[in-house]
């Protein structure tokens, strides 16, 4: 599918907001998936560092 302009492509014949926000979800869900492991392992391992320091295990 050809567009003319930019401002069709954007469009998307209509669909434009529907496409876009798909985009948009789409991409919050993956970001999500990909930085959420990273936070969970650093604040486990901090609160592994602070029991060690505090004698708990």
């Amino acid at each position: 599918m050809a567009f003319a302009t930019v401002g069709d492509f954007m469009a998307m014949g209509g669909h434009g907001l529907y496409v876009w926000s798909a985009y948009a979800i789409g991409l919050a869900v993956i970001t999500f998936n990909v930085v959420s492991p990273g936070r969970l392992k650093k604040k486990l391992i901090t609160e592994q560092k602070r029991r060690e320091r505090r004698g708990e295990i």
